[in-house]
């Protein structure tokens, strides 16, 4: 005959187990990866481009990966680009002013370099870019050219030895005192070793211009034109703030709990397990989120409260069903007892399908799009499900459990 109040008969049940390891898990995964904060609390900038016209897929990848490949090479860090439809992209970054990216990405990149007003190179004839150098006013980018490239150059610039070599960022002039064309250049033969160059205010300018250059020159022109509508940004100490205030609320929340839980039941056996299955549930949902890299902003932490309520209102219906059954006789009470937690579950996991399908469009709706006011819809709505499915699936059973077993 079992015993009923057995912690050991409590430990070795699987749903309890399966709690320990997830929450074991949970916490190396948090240890080891960390958790991504959203900009909204690490401080940032988001920025909507919007492209000259609607494109395909395989044109839109094309945009969002030379952007990644500019802004990461460029030095910012925390960049995350995504597409929006089929004419919009979204940059989320930290570490840069939006005026400061607006300069790099708002153009296509479009490099030409032209000898009497002819042009004899473009950015599709060079094959490498070299690191930039620059000393003192004076910057240089070397690269190389392709073989076809080097050819065409050789056969434009052929005679024209000292003349200007004009060089064309997008249609603007890079340099107002152009480098003259070398006798070595203008031989005819091909060469594929050749320079862009410039001079800036001073040492500063020269190398943010020389950065520009060579980042351009690296990732390659962009197929449409794009330009800035819209951009946001959260200072670092604003964040600060943001985390502060959500910590608030939290402790707020848990007191609230705890004092519901204690007048509703008088027991406070009762009050710290549904806590714990709270914050379980909280941990648990971090570890996945380190895990699958997915940011933690205000909208995720809403969710993530959402979905803590909806644990402590099932937990509460576990715990009604059984106690209001305590008249039973002691021969009877754990099967009644058990009755009663398969029927609370009944009614939980019916609330949770309600939710979770109300929360499916959004979900879907925000990753579909990805603008900043339906993605943080989207995040919130992610959140909710993922908090419902671990609360259902891990963390209630084993709240039942330990009903089943301690709650007389």
């Amino acid at each position: 005959m079992r015993k009923r109040n057995d912690p050991a008969e409590f430990i070795r049940d699987k749903r309890v187990l399966i709690l320990i390891i997830c929450l074991i898990a949970s916490v190396v995964c948090i240890s080891t990866m960390g958790i991504q904060q959203g900009l909204d609390l690490k401080g940032g900038s988001v920025i909507q481009l919007q492209l000259e016209k609607a494109v395909d897929t395989d044109t839109m990848n094309i945009v969002t990966t030379v952007l990644d490949k500019r802004l990461n090479l460029y030095g910012i860090s925390d960049v995350k680009v995504r597409q929006s439809g089929n004419q919009q992209v979204v940059v989320e970054m930290a570490g840069a002013s939006p005026e400061e990216v607006e300069k790099l990405i708002g153009n296509p990149g479009v490099f030409e370099a032209k000898i009497d007003n002819q042009t004899v190179l473009t950015g599709a004839d060079i094959s490498s870019v070299e690191m930039y150098q620059v000393s003192g006013q004076q910057w240089s980018v070397p690269f190389k050219l392709t073989t076809q490239g080097a050819k065409k150059f050789a056969e434009k610039a052929k005679g024209k030895a000292n003349h200007e070599v004009f060089m064309y960022l997008d249609g603007k002039v890079i340099d107002n005192h152009p480098p003259k064309l070398s006798t070595d250049l203008a031989s005819g033969e091909p060469a594929t070793e050749l320079e862009v160059s410039g001079r800036g205010d001073d040492e500063k300018d020269s190398n943010e211009e020389a950065n520009e250059i060579y980042t351009v020159l690296k990732t390659g022109s962009l197929p449409v034109k794009i330009h800035v509508i819209g951009s946001n940004t959260v200072s670092a100490e604003l964040g600060q703030k943001f985390m502060e205030g959500t910590l608030i609320a939290a402790l707020l929340a848990i007191l609230a709990i705890f004092t519901i839980i204690y007048v509703r039941y008088r027991k406070a056996l009762l009050v710290f397990p549904i806590l714990f299955t709270s914050l379980s549930e909280i941990v648990i949902v971090l570890g996945i989120a380190s895990i699958i890299h997915w940011n933690i902003d205000l909208a995720a932490i809403a969710g993530l409260m959402a979905s803590v309520g909806t644990g402590v209102d099932d937990q509460i219906i576990i715990t009604d069903e059984v106690v209001t059954h305590k008249g039973d006789n002691n021969r009877r009470r754990r099967t009644r007892t058990k009755m009663n937690v398969d029927k609370a579950f009944f009614i939980i996991f019916a609330s949770a399908g309600t939710l979770i399908a109300a929360m499916l469009p959004l979900t879907y709706v925000g990753f579909a799009r990805g603008a900043s006011g339906i993605g943080t819809i989207a995040g919130f709505a992610f959140t909710t499900i993922l908090g419902v499915l671990v609360g259902v699936f891990i963390t209630r059973p084993a709240y039942a459990k330990f009903v089943e077993i301690f709650i007389k």
